[in-house]
C-alpha cells in the first residue's frame, strides 16, 4: 500500500509513503472521526490512498487570510 500526500487547496504532493506494513494504526487513522477520515482519506481502486491535508504554504496563506475559507477553491 502506498499512501500519497496531497494539498487539499493547491493539490501540491507533498509527499509519499511506500512499505510493507503501513497499516492505519500506524499511521494515525484511527484517531480520525468518520466524518473527518471521509473528508481527509480517499482509497484509490489500485489499493493506494491519497490523504488530504494543507500545505505549509495553504496553511500560512489561511492563518493570515482566514477568509480565504469562505471562498470554494480559494488557492487554486
Amino acid at each position: 500500500m502506498a499512501v500519497h500526500y496531497v494539498c487539499r487547496h493547491c493539490r501540491t504532493p507533498i509527499g509519499s509513503l511506500q512499505q510493507e506494513g503501513l497499516t492505519e494504526a500506524r499511521l494515525g487513522f484511527h484517531f480520525l472521526t468518520p466524518e473527518e477520515r471521509s473528508d481527509i482519506i480517499a482509497y484509490n481502486a489500485n489499493g493506494d490512498v491519497t490523504v488530504r491535508v494543507a500545505c505549509d504554504f495553504c496553511r500560512e496563506a489561511l492563518e493570515a487570510n482566514p477568509e480565504l475559507l469562505l471562498v470554494h477553491s480559494p488557492l487554486q
